[in-house]
């Protein structure tokens, strides 16, 4: 069993799922657990996604007590309460996920650090997800938002639309361990966020990307980027994900690495690497190759770099050819600015 959550979420007028939260996701739960919930809802053997109403909820709480899931008991005992749709959810493998319960289930594993980026399936996940006004009245489907405006109106609300996405930020559904964020909206759920990550106003994290942690984000971290820790993104700079020009190529940024301010790459980097600022490195850069003292020794395209560690990229300003040397300091994390105690 690849994961077990009991979520409470939002359906429109059409009662189509449009997010759903589930505080507290089982990665590879204990098998008594999954049948126990499974008998106390009546669900079928082979069923992934099971509605359920508050009033299932005692029996559900008991059932996973006396299987020893008292998180999960105490879970489904608070649900007795809820006014919004209720859901369990059996992921029985990982396959591409075939409803939005299941979407939402895979982006809080990611930010619940439960997987990493790329360890679990996302495809087809766009095409489940609609358009949503996320709003501080909650999620709204898009096309139903001028009926709910004109009904906070005439009672005298304003309804105050955040952003029009497919995604939430992560920070509405999870708060990671150990990090800061300087401004939640831009950080999306199922970005995997590092203990020791400090993501600044101007940062930036996709879905199915992040940081081991520690690391300092100043820059942007597309889909599918994973950064290792003690790296540091720049100002301004940015890393091309699978979603915008990438292709498949998964970029990876490696351990005690800087992308300088305003620099981007389109290759993987392996450890204790240097892009300098303002320098953007694709896979078909012409990169002149430097020796011990200094000489070119040759020249290759950036992706024949690609995945290497020790390297200090930079651009001549002289004759504007980008340059590799050996990159022979390692970039150290300031520990106190980057603490979270």
């Amino acid at each position: 069993m690849l994961s077990f959550a009991l979520g409470i979420g939002t359906q429109n007028s059409q009662g189509d799922w449009l997010e759903v939260y589930y505080p507290a996701p089982l990665h590879q739960p204990d098998s008594a657990i999954v049948q126990a919930a499974r008998q106390a809802l009546a669900a079928d053997a082979d069923a992934e996604v099971v509605s359920f109403l508050p009033e299932h909820c005692a029996r559900l709480a008991q059932a996973l007590r006396e299987a020893g899931a008292d998180e999960q008991a105490e879970l489904a005992a608070a649900f007795a309460d809820a006014q919004r749709p209720l859901v369990a959810v059996f992921l029985s493998e990982d396959h591409a996920p075939a409803s939005v319960p299941e979407v939402y289930l895979k982006l809080h594993l990611l930010s619940h650090r439960l997987v990493k980026p790329h360890g679990i399936q996302l495809d087809g996940m766009f095409g489940l997800l609609k358009n949503i006004a996320w709003t501080n009245e909650g999620a709204i489907d898009v096309e139903e938002l001028p009926a709910r405006r004109l009904k906070a109106r005439l009672a005298g609300r304003t309804l105050s639309v955040d952003c029009v996405d497919k995604f939430p930020k992560m920070t509405d559904y999870v708060v990671p361990k150990g990090i800061r964020i300087g401004d939640t909206a831009r950080v999306r759920l199922g970005a995997y966020l590092g203990e020791g990550t400090t993501v600044m106003h101007e940062g930036f994290c996709n879905f199915n990307a992040g940081t081991e942690g520690p690391g300092m984000v100043e820059g942007r971290i597309s889909a599918g980027v994973f950064v290792g820790k003690g790296s540091d993104l720049g100002g301004g700079c940015s890393t091309m994900g699978t979603l915008s020009g990438g292709g498949n190529v998964v970029i990876t940024v490696g351990e005690n690495c800087l992308i300088g301010a305003n620099a981007g790459i389109g290759i993987p980097l392996g450890d204790r690497c240097i892009v300098e600022a303002g320098l953007y490195v694709t896979a078909g850069s012409k990169i002149a190759v430097l020796d011990a003292d200094g000489q070119l020794a040759g020249t290759v395209s950036g992706r024949d770099l690609a995945g290497q560690s020790d390297l200090l990229l930079r651009r001549n300003s002289l004759n504007g050819r980008i340059e590799c040397l050996t990159n022979k300091s390692a970039v150290a994390l300031n520990e106190a600015l980057h603490a979270h105690n």
